[in-house]
């Protein structure tokens, strides 16, 4: 099985929650982040007092992943679930979306605490690694 971690795992990574930790190690390989974390994880650098050393903190991390880019299939996946959740009148966070649409196109399993964000993605795989 393959996982699209959502900011707030690697999130946690940074701050060595052992569960996170654990399961990161554990499924070293089959891991991937969107480009949309990424912007994420680069707006959190560039908000600290001391963005060099994060900065590498941060590129240290991502060399184990794939990073997935948003292209033409995603965008139009993401538009399809954003006007389902729309027309249903559940809106959810655009970036959330995208980080769907990147997992559903890609096969992912989403791993994400805030599993809420995501629940109302029709056929979206989805685990929280902050769990027990």
């Amino acid at each position: 099985m393959s996982f699209l971690l959502d900011t707030d795992i690697c999130s946690a990574f940074f701050k060595n929650h052992p569960l996170v930790v654990r399961r990161v190690m554990l499924h070293y390989g089959g891991l991937h982040v969107s480009a949309i974390t990424v912007g994420e994880l680069m707006t959190w650098v560039k908000r600290t007092s001391k963005p060099p050393l994060r900065l590498q903190e941060v590129e240290r991390f991502l060399i184990s992943f794939d990073v997935i880019d948003v292209n033409r299939e995603v965008a139009e996946t993401f538009g399809q679930i954003r006007a389902g959740l729309l027309d249903r009148g559940r809106p959810v966070g655009v970036l959330d979306l995208f980080n769907a649409a990147v997992a559903l196109v890609q096969n992912l399993t989403v791993v994400t605490h805030n599993v809420a964000d995501y629940q109302d993605v029709p056929g979206l795989s989805i685990v929280d690694w902050m769990a027990p």
